[in-house]
């Protein structure tokens, strides 16, 4: 298969973000499979609630006519009402034709480095595969990436292909916590491990904390990174060989020598 990483600026404005996700799919190419970064519906720092729409509104919607019209595959980070009057941070799968595959709510909210992500957003509960085109997604998003029994949980599930999408938070030893962490959870789980984080702002959000390190990667069931998109937007399309999982493990078979 081939997989486009699409590190584009998120902004303010639901539309103009919807926008930069249609110029991406069509800079993605003969891609069968485009990853968009967490909260690509609006960037945090913003009301979140004012945004927030179910999974049947006009972001969702506008993804779905981006895929089918370029026949592209992809998951992209949305923001939908939860229950207790906060948000769900929410990753959707949509696939080729269009068709919402599936979502997932993101566990592990950020109350960390002085952030609490928690004041706006409600958690999810449940680990995530979704299959699209036979391939089987494994979802993580953002500060998940900190815990590997998530990872293990989606492995364990047959996740054939990591997916990790991220809004990651700048600040001291940020980028070195990102880039050791996705590389932590393609080698111990021996999986292709597709990361992508959106690209730095470029100014002060609304209501502080800048985010985006960019630094979007493809590591292979080895750890070696195939790619790495470095700080500005970019959009990389390349190929993902999952042959590759089954001779990584015939040589590693770390999964099977599990003994808790």
């Amino acid at each position: 298969m081939r997989v486009a990483l699409c590190q584009i600026e998120v902004g303010d404005e639901p539309e103009a973000n919807l926008a930069a996700v249609r110029e991406a799919l069509a800079r993605a190419g003969d891609a069968d499979l485009a990853v968009f970064p967490e909260a690509t519906m609006i960037r945090f720092g913003n009301g979140l609630r004012r945004v927030a729409e179910p999974l049947d509104g006009p972001f969702v919607k506008g993804l779905r006519e981006a895929a089918a019209e370029h026949g592209t595959a992809l998951v992209a980070g949305v923001f939908e009402p939860a229950s207790d009057g906060r948000t769900h941070n929410t990753t959707v799968v949509i696939d080729s034709s269009g068709a919402l595959a599936g979502s997932y709510r993101k566990i592990h909210l950020f109350d960390a480095f002085a952030f609490a992500e928690s004041d706006t957003v409600a958690p999810g509960s449940e680990p995530v595969v979704v299959d699209v085109g036979g391939i089987r997604l494994g979802l993580v998003t953002c500060y998940d990436v900190r815990f590997p029994e998530l990872a293990r949980a989606l492995v364990d599930q047959g996740a054939h292909l990591l997916v990790v999408t991220a809004a990651w938070a700048q600040g001291p030893f940020k980028e070195e916590h990102w880039t050791t962490l996705v590389r932590a959870r393609a080698i111990e789980n021996t999986i292709w491990t597709v990361a992508v984080g959106k690209a730095p702002d470029r100014s002060d959000p609304p209501h502080g904390g800048r985010t985006g390190v960019g630094r979007s990667m493809l590591v292979d069931p080895m750890g070696t990174v195939v790619t790495d998109l470095g700080p500005f937007p970019a959009v990389r399309t390349l190929p993902v060989d999952l042959t590759l999982t089954g001779e990584v493990r015939r040589v590693l078979p770390s999964l099977e020598h599990r003994r808790l």
